[in-house]
């Protein structure tokens, strides 16, 4: 097996993560460092260690959260600050799927699922996230048509998206197929308008359902089938 998935498979991340901490020089293989993306391990034999944590591969777990605002979407954070896996206590190691940023709420998926996580992420996939958007006020016809087509922002035009009004109010159901940092809120920004609420709804097929803010469970199997399919 390539040590790259083989470490996704561990849980230390989508396989563009794992490759990264390979490059660095934080995995070894039977106590030698490695760098060589194209190495091959045996499970059964080799012992595999990332920044001396020895990684083994343990039962796929697939964790909702209802993710609340004033977490940070990641397994550890250097600068001390709450994550997301404080509020998630599970036995195996588990990584975030994607981010949601600190201010904004809703569901997140948590997997040790490398393979998954690569799927669900990757363009060519498109996946649809679903959030619903409060923002300082309301966007005009013209600038609901702009949001649509996609924007400038900092990385980049951003592809095209879905956005409808949910009342009659400044609040909005946006649909992306993308997932840039902070996108919607530097979306709305470019048209002049500020995100006062964001939470994300849906992942393809996952939906967050009555899961309360900071609470989790467990996907049932079928869950996790149709994401797989």
């Amino acid at each position: 097996m390539r040590l790259n998935k083989y470490l996704a498979a561990a849980g230390f991340g989508a396989r563009r993560k794992v490759e990264e901490l390979i490059k660095a020089g934080k995995v070894s293989v039977n106590g030698t460092s490695v760098t060589d993306l194209a190495t091959q391990v045996d499970p059964d034999k080799d012992i595999i260690h990332v920044e001396g944590q020895e990684a083994r591969i343990e039962k796929k777990v697939y964790v909702l959260l209802n993710k609340p605002p004033g977490y940070i979407t990641t397994a550890a954070d250097e600068r001390g600050r709450k994550t997301v896996l404080d509020l998630v206590k599970v036995n195996e190691r588990i990584f975030p799927v994607g981010r949601l940023d600190k201010d904004s709420r809703g569901l997140l998926l948590l997997t040790n699922d490398g393979d998954l996580s690569a799927k669900l992420l990757h363009p060519r996939h498109e996946t649809p996230k679903v959030y619903i958007v409060k923002a300082d006020s309301k966007l005009r016809e013209n600038e609901l048509a702009e949001f649509a087509e996609g924007l400038d922002i900092e990385s980049g035009k951003t592809a095209p998206a879905k956005i409808k009004p949910v009342d009659s109010g400044p609040t909005y159901e946006v649909i992306l197929k993308e997932g840039r940092k902070r996108q919607i809120r530097l979306m709305f920004a470019a048209l002049g308008h500020e995100v006062r609420n964001l939470k994300r709804t849906r992942i393809g097929s996952l939906e967050l359902g009555n899961v309360q803010e900071g609470e989790w469970r467990y996907l049932r199997q079928d869950e996790v089938k149709r994401l797989l399919d």
